[in-house]
């Protein structure tokens, strides 16, 4: 597997990483199936796992997908020294929903709490701000997080869903390594918006979340002609098409696609061998 550092820490991760959340949410998959999708896509040389707090159906299993992932990674065989776990707290899931909670308090415990679902041996390798909250300024979520870097608990940090002016804050209060934001053939409001170049100066690394568009998307990837005739000409399903076209978009960018099944994540680690070219790139950004 191709590896790319994370950020500027000097630690390389696997240049396409795995998303826990369909492993958690509604209709995921029995348990043991979930620990073989992690154990493969372990097999196949990943080493970048994004989790978060919320991963999960609802507030009544709040930190599901950080134990399942525990779990994984100690029931594996193999070495698992080198793998980095990235979760995320700061949303809530009331009835399934999704909400922001920036409340400094909140964040504080669901830090120790994701800190004891990884296993508590050691620091949470990188903890991310799920999504700002306009209840709270930047400085008051974070302050929290400040201090568990500084108590130990937490290695590295991140942010979700911040605007450039928002990622400059936390910046002023914390190392930040990495920015997980939308962006897909059909979200495209990092370009836009300046947050992925900003990614590129400051040597952050870009975690793109949803990369297929969400579930409607995901389903008309193949009734998408400038995607599905790349996909039949290199031999490649449609998946792989979007991961390569996200690839070639930035060198920040680390996707990390999500996944429930074993074929699922062999198919997405098969898309570090598939280069696009400037041209085949732009048919698909006229495309979408």
């Amino acid at each position: 597997m191709e590896t790319k550092q994370l950020g500027k820490t000097g630690i390389s991760v696997s240049a396409i990483g795995l998303g826990g959340m369909p492993m958690s949410i509604s209709n995921r998959p029995p348990e043991s199936e979930s620990i073989e999708v992690i154990h493969h896509a372990l097999d196949l040389g990943i080493t970048f796992i994004d989790t978060a707090d919320s991963y999960c159906k609802d507030e009544s299993e709040k930190h599901h997908n950080e134990r399942l992932i525990h779990k994984a990674l100690t029931s594996y065989k193999g070495d698992v020294s080198q793998v980095i776990v990235a979760t995320k707290g700061g949303l809530m899931r009331p009835d399934g929903n999704w909400t922001s909670n920036g409340n400094p308090e909140h964040l504080r415990e669901t830090i120790r709490v994701s800190f004891e679902a990884l296993g508590g041996a050691k620091p949470i390798d990188v903890w991310q701000y799920h999504a700002p909250d306009s209840n709270y300024t930047i400085a008051e979520s974070l302050a929290p997080v400040k201090e568990a870097v500084e108590a130990g608990l937490i290695r590295f940090m991140g942010v979700s869903n911040f605007s450039v002016e928002q990622i400059k804050q936390a910046q002023d209060l914390v190392d930040i390594v990495s920015v997980q934001n939308q962006y897909s053939p059909w979200q495209r409001q990092p370009e836009k918006d300046g947050v992925l170049k900003y990614c590129e100066q400051q040597g952050l690394t870009f975690l793109p979340w949803s990369p297929f568009g969400g579930r409607r998307r995901h389903q008309d990837l193949q009734d998408i002609p400038a995607i599905a005739n790349l996909a039949k000409e290199k031999g490649v399903s449609v998946y792989n098409i979007v991961l390569a076209w996200l690839r070639s978009k930035s060198p920040a960018i680390l996707p990390i696609p999500g996944a429930s099944k074993v074929s699922s994540i062999e198919d997405s680690a098969q898309a570090i061998n598939v280069k696009l070219s400037d041209e085949e790139v732009q048919k698909i950004d006229r495309a979408t």
